[in-house]
C-alpha cells in the first residue's frame, strides 16, 4: 500500500493528528483564538469607536459623516481643555507617589523583620479591595462633617477647622490623585520588591567589601539591576492612570466646577450621559496619541534588551 492510499485510508482524528504535528500548522492553532479576541473585544470597538468620532450621532440619531469637526470643537472647547490638563496633573501626580511609595515600601519590605509575611500580605489590600468599596470608604474619610482625616489635623493642632477635601475646587484634584496612588502602590511595591528578590546577595556582599555604604549600594548596585522592572511598571500605570475612571467618576463625577474631569469621565458625560455619542468617542480617541506613544517606546525597549 502507498503512502498516499494510507493517508487516504486513515481515519480523521489520525489526519487531524498528523497535521497538528506541524508546527506551522499548530502555531497557528495556538495563536488563533487569541487574534479572534483581539479581533472582536478590541480591533472592532476601535474602529466602530472611530467611525462615531468622525459623525454627528446621538443616541435618537444615527447622525452623519462630519470629519474632524468634533475634535475641532473640542480644541475650542474650555472645559475640554481644563479637562486634558486635570489628565495631565491626575497622571503626574499619582505616578509620582506611586514611585516614591512604592520604591520605599519595597525597599522596607525586602529586609528582615518579625510578621514580615503578615506585612507583606496586607500591602496589597488597596489593590485587592474592589474599587467601590475603596471609593466608598474614602467619600467617608473626606466628608467634612465627620471626616476621620479632618478630626486628626484638627486635634493636632494642625489646622483650626477641616477643609472641604471633595468640594473645594482647589482640593478636589488633589484628594482623588492621592486616593488613585493609595490604590496603585501596592502594585509597584510588589514588582519593586519581586525585582529587589532576584539580586544576588553576593553583590552587595562585594560592593560593601570595598566600602560602599548603604546609599552607594542602592545607586550603583540595586537602581541599576531594578531599574527595566520599575521601567515597565511605569509604563503600565501611566496608561491605567491615565484612563481611569472609576476613582474618579465614584468620587466627584467630575467636579466640583468640572475641577476634577479626566477624558475618561468627561468622555462618559459627554457620550452617555448627555447622548452625544460622536463627541464622546472623539473624547475617548484623544487618549491614544499619548498612550501609543509609551506602549512603541515600551516595546522597542523590550525588543532592544532581548537583542
Amino acid at each position: 500500500m502507498t503512502a498516499t492510499s494510507r493517508a487516504a485510508g486513515a481515519s480523521p482524528r489520525r489526519r487531524l493528528s498528523d497535521l497538528l504535528e506541524q508546527e506551522r500548522v499548530l502555531g497557528y492553532v495556538l495563536v488563533g483564538p487569541v487574534v479572534i479576541l483581539l479581533l472582536a473585544l478590541v480591533a472592532y470597538p476601535f474602529v466602530v469607536a472611530v467611525g462615531y468620532a468622525l459623525s454627528s450621532r446621538t443616541i435618537a440619531d444615527p447622525g452623519v459623516f462630519i470629519g474632524f469637526e468634533n475634535f475641532v470643537y473640542l480644541w475650542e472647547s474650555q472645559i475640554y481643555r481644563r479637562t486634558v490638563r486635570n489628565t495631565c496633573l491626575f497622571t503626574l501626580g499619582s505616578v509620582t507617589i506611586r514611585i516614591v511609595l512604592g520604591v520605599s515600601l519595597a525597599l522596607i519590605l525586602n529586609e528582615m523583620f518579625p510578621f514580615r509575611r503578615l506585612v507583606r500580605a496586607s500591602v496589597l489590600l488597596p489593590w485587592i479591595v474592589p474599587t467601590v468599596l475603596g471609593t466608598m470608604a474614602w467619600l467617608w474619610m473626606f466628608n467634612p462633617n465627620f471626616s476621620v482625616i479632618n478630626w486628626a489635623l484638627v486635634n493636632f493642632g494642625l489646622v483650626s477647622q477641616g477643609p472641604n477635601w471633595l468640594t473645594d475646587p482647589d482640593l478636589a484634584l488633589f484628594s482623588v490623585t492621592l486616593v488613585n496612588a493609595w490604590r496603585g502602590t501596592p502594585f509597584m511595591a510588589v514588582v519593586v520588591l519581586a525585582a529587589l528578590q532576584a539580586i544576588p546577595n553576593e553583590l552587595y556582599e562585594a560592593a560593601t567589601i570595598d566600602g560602599a555604604g548603604k546609599f552607594q549600594r542602592f545607586r550603583y548596585v540595586t537602581l541599576p539591576l531594578v531599574m527595566p522592572v520599575l521601567l515597565t511598571a511605569l509604563v503600565l500605570s501611566i496608561i491605567w492612570t491615565f484612563s481611569d475612571f472609576g476613582i474618579v467618576y465614584g468620587l466627584t463625577r467630575g467636579g466640583p466646577m468640572n475641577s476634577t474631569h479626566v477624558l475618561a469621565t468627561l468622555s462618559y458625560e459627554a457620550g452617555l450621559r448627555a447622548g452625544n455619542i460622536g463627541e464622546g468617542a472623539a473624547i475617548s480617541l484623544t487618549m491614544l496619541p499619548a498612550l501609543l506613544v509609551l506602549i512603541v517606546w515600551q516595546l522597542r525597549r523590550i525588543r532592544r534588551s532581548a537583542i
